[in-house]
């Protein structure tokens, strides 16, 4: 009865909404599980089910329910999508152009309609990017938007400085207001329909491997454990190395996709031994970054040595080299600048000993580990290192009172790779107290070039910051996609996407 229930919301959907593509994506085979597969026999048929919770409400731009906001994808659209190499793709943009001074950006619109039938139009589009501008989840990406307007069936965003990658940042859901505030319409590939039960609908001509997506409700963690592990839904989309990250067991596959979240040391340049470049350059060189990615992040991390993703075009993976792990090489450099071994390996200058403190959030049990192998690194090297493990709160205190040597970092960046909260003049994460004309510079220029100059500018900008090491780079945190094991293959989930190339996707029990 219920297979036949979805069947006729599907009939409905068919020929009630009007039909759209979905987003453009490509297959690809899965990573290995992370159970032991099991033989055909013991495999069962698990309905392709999403968790949900309605009450929360489905609003795309201002909702804050993660298990909503992964639907959001298949129910609405964005100008562009991002990729797994952080490249923007047009999606309900058709075209645009670029004023010459880089300010003015101009936006084509594609044909499409709201899952009512109603033609999609550039004052929504318009209307939609600022309601995102406002919003805390998409505020930071428009920091730079002057202006939001329309001029005839085009889309014109004013900026207040230059931004070569600003179609990296519109992937923004669009939308159109309707008669319930918490779910808006959208021109996705499915439409959020509520008969007996709640399900997503394929709309007409739509290409997906299922018509008919079921929703259940879940409440808290210990409800998605319970469905997820009981088969009771399909996936879940979550950060198995983050803050009281939840234990899924049973038989499962991992799906891992790269995401902008940076892994660093961040060094105190106003006082203590870190204000010499020496030994931060030392430092850099005395952590193996692989190590700390696939055994302390259980292979959930693509280590780096400079702060861009690997999977960027334009990733200088011979400056990267450069700085992973080479002992001979960071004591050469500590010899250099008068840092020699005692007695007990111990590092002294005259009647100065290297010491350094070195505070970690202990909420997050990786972290810590992480700090942890960090430490002990530095301790072979010749250094001491007092390793406190701070409550939250303390952890920013003893950050914004620079009562630190070195602090275990964590921040997602935007997809467009600004360093400027990190390493800007007023930056919100400049803990460290950098100041460096010349990287400000190249941060400047990188932010407003775009194709190949965009690339060799980054070249300049890692090659200095890479030279002063006022952070030290670890590693760039995974997502993970979990699904039911052998029920399906093909996905390519991204950041922003877990369902990018749905329509590839394929089934093996539906």
């Amino acid at each position: 009865m219920r297979q036949k229930r979805w069947m006729a919301l599907a009939l409905v959907g068919a020929l009630v909404l009007s039909g759209c593509s979905g987003p453009k994506g490509e297959s690809s085979p899965t990573s290995p599980p992370s159970s032991s597969p099991v033989s055909a026999k013991e495999e069962r048929e698990v309905e392709f089910v999403l968790p949900c919770d309605p009450e929360a409400g489905f609003h795309p731009i201002t909702g804050t329910n993660r298990l909503n906001l992964t639907l959001a994808p298949l129910l609405y659209r964005g100008l562009f999508s991002v990729g797994r190499d952080f490249q923007a793709e047009e999606d309900l943009c058709e075209s645009y152009t670029v004023s010459p001074d880089g300010l003015t950006w101009t936006f084509r619109l594609t044909a499409a309609t709201f899952s009512d039938g109603t033609t999609m139009t550039a004052g929504e589009v318009a209307n939609s990017l600022e309601l995102a501008r406002r919003s805390d989840r998409y505020g930071g990406r428009f920091s730079d938007a002057q202006s939001i307007g329309t001029e005839g069936e085009t889309v014109v965003v004013t900026l207040r400085r230059p931004n070569g990658a600003l179609p990296t940042l519109l992937d923004t859901p669009i939308i159109k207001e309707g008669e319930d505030p918490l779910r808006p319409l959208g021109t996705g590939t499915y439409v959020l329909l509520e008969e007996e039960e709640l399900c997503l609908v394929a709309r007409e001509g739509a290409q997906v491997p299922v018509p008919v997506i079921p929703l259940r409700t879940v409440r808290g963690g210990d409800d998605l454990i319970y469905a997820f592990d009981a088969q009771e839904i399909f996936l879940v989309d979550t950060d198995l190395t983050g803050t009281n990250a939840l234990g899924y067991s049973g038989r499962l596959e991992t799906i891992d996709y790269p995401t902008t979240t940076l892994l660093y040391i961040g060094c105190n340049l106003s006082v203590g031994p870190c204000r010499e470049q020496e030994v931060r350059q030392a430092i850099a060189l005395a952590l193996d970054r692989e190590e700390i990615a696939q055994r302390y992040l259980a292979g959930h991390a693509a280590a780096t040595a400079i702060p861009i993703h690997p999977a960027l075009p334009g990733y200088d993976s011979s400056l990267a080299s450069r700085w992973q792990r080479d002992m001979d090489r960071a004591q050469g450099i500590l010899e250099e600048s008068g840092w020699v071994a005692d007695e007990e390996g111990k590092l002294t200058r005259q009647r100065e000993t290297l010491e350094l403190r070195m505070v970690v959030n202990q909420d997050n049990t990786f972290k810590t580990a992480v700090a942890e192998a960090v430490a002990g690194a530095l301790e072979e090297l010749g250094l001491r290192v007092a390793l406190d493990r701070l409550a939250w709160e303390d952890f920013i205190t003893a950050l914004e009172k620079k009562e630190f040597d070195l602090y275990l970092g964590e921040t997602t960046l935007r997809a467009d790779f600004d360093l400027e909260p990190l390493l800007g003049r007023e930056g919100a994460l400049n803990y460290m107290g950098f100041a460096d004309r010349e990287c400000w510079e190249w941060m400047e220029q990188y932010r407003s070039a775009g194709g190949e100059e965009r690339e060799t500018t980054l070249v300049n900008l890692c090659g200095r910051v890479a030279e002063l090491m006022p952070i030290v780079p670890l590693c760039f945190k995974n997502g993970s996609l979990l699904t039911q094991w052998g029920q399906a293959s093909g996905m390519r989930p991204t950041q922003r996407n877990v369902f990018a190339g749905f329509e590839n996707w394929r089934l093996h029990h539906s």
